[in-house]
């Protein structure tokens, strides 16, 4: 089953005030989540967040995390943070 991935705006303005080869590896990794998006593998670093409503995950993308929750067909990114950035609020 293939997934859409949809990034809010807050996602969005995050991912385009960084610089190019981070926003390029973030991108190539959500481009990855459209297959199996809640399933850890190699070269993705995924976790499920504990105690969340929708269910959240986590992705590592090197210094930086994307929060993102699967609903039906579509991986919705809610959030792209640096990792100093604390996101136990999920």
């Amino acid at each position: 089953m293939r997934y859409n991935v949809l990034i809010s705006k807050t996602a969005r303005r995050t991912l385009e005030n960084l610089q190019e080869k981070d926003k390029q590896r973030i991108i190539s990794k959500l481009k990855e989540l459209t297959n199996n998006p809640g399933k850890r593998r190699t070269k993705m670093n995924i976790k499920k967040l504990r105690d969340t409503d929708p269910t959240l995950y986590r992705l590592r993308v090197g210094d930086f995390r994307v929060i993102y929750a699967i609903i039906g067909d579509e991986v919705k990114v809610t959030e792209i943070m640096h990792r100093g950035k604390n996101y136990r609020g999920y």
